[in-house]
């Protein structure tokens, strides 16, 4: 942690701390930089304890993130360009920015930055919470989970004050090296030395356990091939837009750097195969757990050597230490406006907040972390429809926005999701694209309209359609 953080602050040495530099990297970032820094938004925490537990509980369902994780990268090599290219024209460095800025409306741009913070903040809660999971285990217990929450506070607000998202980017390629080398080790040893072969693990899933290799899975709140393949379109639309990973993309020195990462990194994204093996392996080495997510720590604590196990555990906390960072820094934009020191004390704030909630509130979290990412998807008819489409009016991107958020909350908050086997968000994201098509077709808004926008989406290298 010591080194992490050493890393992370060593990361801004000789440059200057501008708003620009601290928020988006000075827009700077090759493919390595980009690259490791996108990634980091599909390996978190989550795919150690998570993407096992779910394997673990459920079997099949989890096979959504690698599904999502396709369709995401199909979208942002669409539409990721197009963004980059609109806050880099007008120097902005967060969504609330862009949309203020599109619909030349602060108060919209205020509204969207309380909506992705209240979105964000339970995914900080979230790492948190499972550095503390990662650590406890490792340390075999010596370390209690509430001083592990401290811990990957400390560190990630340590470098992120300082160094803002090129720390995050730096100590993103010291955390995919050891989580590949990790991950492959795993992948190839753990199966070899319980089982004797992969063919023999897999057998054993397949005659003993059926139920865990098939939709709706094994005992899961109704999750089949609709909610399946809705999921995966709506978390496919929503990589656009979600505010820490538009802080990792607008990092990125052009248009190009993104599309030729959008290419490549589902490739990585085949690495969550492996905790998802290593989940359904559990079942038989260490059935019975009291959580789900702790099939894979509890399988390495007790068959490997310590020192194998420290190496597996600074991997998964760093996986929790990394997005923890971008999420506190990404609200710290969302709120700073033109002043870095402002933005750091946002980032502070909402670090504290999720701290405080893993310390008081760690069995609320579940519900809300669902309810986050189908929160977020919301803003995608505002930012990528209000780019493509000049004649979109601000009344009707909030009015959208309201009804998409109005269908998501209650049917989250309530147990109702998913809805007649349909993932809510996705529901609510259509209903937020009607009503937002008729609001700004019956209340059509001059500020907005013919030539500016026109010439933005001309300037954005999208295809001809983009100007309809």
């Amino acid at each position: 942690m010591l080194g992490t953080l050493g890393l992370g602050i060593a990361a801004m040495r000789g440059r200057d701390a501008d708003r620009e530099q601290w928020a988006v990297g000075g827009r700077s970032f090759g493919v390595v930089l980009t690259w490791v820094l996108l990634a980091g938004e599909c390996y978190t925490s989550f795919s150690y304890l998570g993407a096992a537990g779910w394997a673990y509980g459920y079997g099949a369902p989890i096979l959504y993130l690698v599904g999502y994780m396709a369709t995401g990268y199909a979208t942002v090599y669409l539409f990721a360009p197009m963004v980059w290219s609109y806050a880099k024209r007008h120097q902005l460095i967060s969504v609330s920015d862009i949309l203020a800025h599109r619909f030349q409306s602060k108060r919209f741009g205020i509204f969207i930055a309380a909506v992705a913070t209240l979105a964000l903040l339970p995914y900080i809660q979230l790492q948190i919470q499972g550095m503390g999971l990662v650590v406890n285990a490792i340390s075999y217990g010596e370390i209690s989970l509430k001083t592990a929450f401290v811990i990957g506070f400390v560190v990630s607000a340590g470098f992120v004050l300082v160094s803002g998202l090129r720390g995050s980017a730096w100590v993103s390629v010291f955390k995919d090296a050891l989580v590949i080398l990790t991950i492959v080790f795993l992948a190839i040893y753990l199966p070899l030395k319980l089982f004797g072969s992969h063919a023999n693990l897999f057998e054993r899933i397949r005659t003993e356990r059926p139920d865990w290799l098939t939709l709706p899975g094994n005992e899961s709140p109704g999750l089949g091939v609709l909610w399946f393949m809705s999921t995966c379109i709506l978390n496919g639309v929503a990589f656009t837009v979600f505010p820490s990973f538009v802080a990792g993309y607008l990092g990125s020195k052009s248009p190009n750097t993104i599309r030729r990462n959008a290419i490549f990194l589902p490739m990585y994204s085949l690495l969550l195969l492996v905790p998802v093996m290593l989940g359904m392996a559990a079942m038989f080495v260490v059935p019975n757990l009291e959580s789900n997510d702790l099939a894979l720590l509890s399988m390495v604590t007790s068959e490997l050597p310590a020192w194998v196990v420290g190496i597996v555990g600074v991997a998964g906390a760093l996986s929790a230490i990394v997005p923890m960072a971008v999420f506190m820094l990404c609200i710290g934009t969302l709120w700073g406006g033109q002043s870095v020191n402002r933005a750091r004390m946002v980032v502070v704030a909402s670090g504290l907040a999720a701290l405080a909630g893993a310390l008081l509130f760690p069995d609320a979290l579940v519900r809300l972390s669902v309810l986050s990412y189908e929160g977020i998807a919301q803003l995608v008819p505002a930012l990528v429809g209000g780019l493509l489409w000049r004649r979109m009016t601000v009344q009707g991107a909030v009015a959208g926005l309201l009804v998409g958020e109005a269908i998501v909350v209650p049917l989250a908050l309530s147990g109702h999701d998913p809805l007649l086997g349909i993932n809510a968000g996705l529901l609510g994201l259509v209903a937020n694209v009607i009503v937002n098509v008729a609001v700004s077709r019956a209340r059509p808004d001059d500020q907005g309209a013919p030539g500016r926008f026109q010439r933005e989406s001309e300037g954005s290298t999208m295809p001809s359609s983009s100007h309809s």
